[in-house]
């Protein structure tokens, strides 16, 4: 029979049970039914100071025109959604634990043909009314729903906010730039596409990209 001792040790080293906050953000069945490389991805409990990375490769961008003068003019907060059309290009996503907040920091690196790569910087903060924030900094983030469809992690947003001090005031829907579906589909043990999706009630698609990246450390 396994000691007490020994048997916490294998709870911890569990890829199951590392970090519970997206777990239950899911129903049990829902969790159950995502293959075990998307379970291990999201249960990585980071100590301070690690990093998970994933590298990759972007393989398509699309702007309809007022996507594209969307994403140039929110330049102005940072730059949170891409500016490039280049595909065959490299990119390189970042996680870090927030200790602070409890959440995690993300840094995406996109390549470009000409200049400089596009540095991407958000926190995932699991908190707020759907108890997932996505937070690009200057007082702007929104709330995510998290769903499991077709073996995949699906995240959407469920209204933008304006954090001033300590109370967040929800974003009027007729000034928030549309609605975000952001998809972890897996390849194999390794490999997944992230992709992005900007869809607008009355324009339509405003921005779209996707990439195939890979575990950089298991």
């Amino acid at each position: 029979m396994l000691s007490l001792e020994n048997r916490t040790e294998k709870l911890h080293v569990s890829p199951e049970l590392g970090d519970l906050r997206f777990r239950k953000l899911l129903r049990a069945e829902d969790w159950a039914s995502l293959p075990l490389s998307v379970r291990r991805r999201f249960s990585k409990r980071l100590a301070g100071g690690m990093t998970n990375v994933y590298a990759g490769e972007i393989t398509q961008v699309r702007f309809s025109s007022l996507g594209w003068c969307l994403a140039q003019a929110l330049r102005l907060i940072g730059a949170p959604l891409p500016l490039s059309r280049d595909t065959g290009v490299a990119s390189v996503v970042s996680v870090t634990e927030d200790t602070r907040t409890g959440g995690q920091n993300w840094t995406r690196l996109y390549a470009r043909r000409n200049g400089f790569p596009q540095i991407i910087h958000s926190a995932k903060r699991f908190a707020g009314k759907t108890g997932l924030e996505e937070y690009i900094g200057y007082g702007i983030g929104m709330n995510l729903t998290v769903h499991v469809e077709a073996q995949s992690l699906v995240f959407r947003s469920a209204g933008y906010f304006l954090q001033l001090g300590g109370r967040c005031l929800p974003w009027p829907r007729w000034l928030a730039p549309g609605n975000v579906t952001i998809v972890h589909q897996p390849l194999d043990d390794c490999r997944f596409v992230f992709s992005l999706v900007l869809q607008h009630p009355k324009f339509g698609e405003l921005i779209r990209q996707s990439g195939v990246f890979r575990d950089e450390r298991q």
